[in-house]
């Protein structure tokens, strides 16, 4: 597995991995993934990174998307993983990544909004150290027209800084 910063010629592999996706998941992808929207990303606001594989095949993809206004402090994680790569702990890896930039970055708490139905990414995240914040019910229809509920997930890492510096671990965290 090898992280990188999203980069120009990330864009035709990341195409290919949201061309690949199944039509349920990419249900779930709340922004425009066509190529020219892709192409635009590695200078749109926010910070992306992939998981690039040894064949040069995108096998994940994690944004960090700030919020304004009077949630400057906040940030969306959205979370992709190719099928072929499932299981593997690249999401996690990614997810992470994402978290630890956001607290170098001075961002107080990240969001992740996931379907209730994926309860793996799920416990991921809440393994991470997420916590709920809100099940909006019925909240958006997928593929087949189906009400869905929708969970929204926080990591609160100021909380999470406190717990490390408790224990004499903050340092671990570079540049918080």
């Amino acid at each position: 597995m090898t992280i990188q910063q999203f980069r120009p010629e990330h864009v035709a592999p990341l195409g290919a991995l949201f061309a690949g996706l199944p039509e349920g998941d990419r249900t779930f992808i709340k922004e425009d993934v066509s190529s020219a929207s892709v192409a635009a990303w590695p200078d749109a606001p926010g910070w992306r990174w992939v998981d690039v594989a040894g064949d040069g095949a995108i096998d994940g993809f994690a944004a960090l998307l700030p919020l304004s206004g009077w949630s400057d402090h906040v940030a969306e994680l959205r979370l992709v993983v190719a099928p072929r790569a499932r299981g593997r702990g690249i999401g996690r890896l990614l997810a992470q990544h994402a978290v630890t930039a956001a607290i170098r970055l001075g961002l107080l708490k990240v969001v992740v909004e996931l379907p209730a139905v994926q309860e793996r990414t799920t416990e991921m995240f809440l393994g991470l150290g997420f916590s709920g914040e809100a099940l909006l019910r019925d909240h958006f229809r997928d593929r087949d027209g189906n009400l869905q509920d929708l969970i929204m997930l926080a990591y609160l890492g100021e909380e999470h800084l406190a717990t490390l510096a408790a224990v004499g671990i903050d340092d671990l965290v570079e540049g918080h």
